[in-house]
């Protein structure tokens, strides 16, 4: 497989995931302590130690979720 057709099948996974921990984190952070002093930074750190683990997550689980969807779409 060429350099340039990997790099495609990255992008929506690395998209996903950066979605996801950005929302994500941003949303429990501000449920657990409120939008006071400090919220960013909170909110900063939350997400740089999330989005890497959520990346790889997707990365290892998306083939395998994706045919469970399709088997799924196919009973429905």
């Amino acid at each position: 497989m060429s350099g340039a057709r990997v790099l495609k099948k990255l992008v929506f996974p690395v998209l996903m995931s950066l979605y996801m921990a950005f929302l994500m984190t941003g949303l429990i952070t501000w449920i657990n302590t409120g939008l006071g002093e400090g919220f960013l930074g909170r909110w900063w750190t939350a997400f740089y130690i999330a989005w890497p683990i959520a990346a790889l997550l997707v990365l290892l689980g998306a083939q395998r979720i994706r045919s469970l969807s399709e088997k799924i779409g196919k009973r429905l």
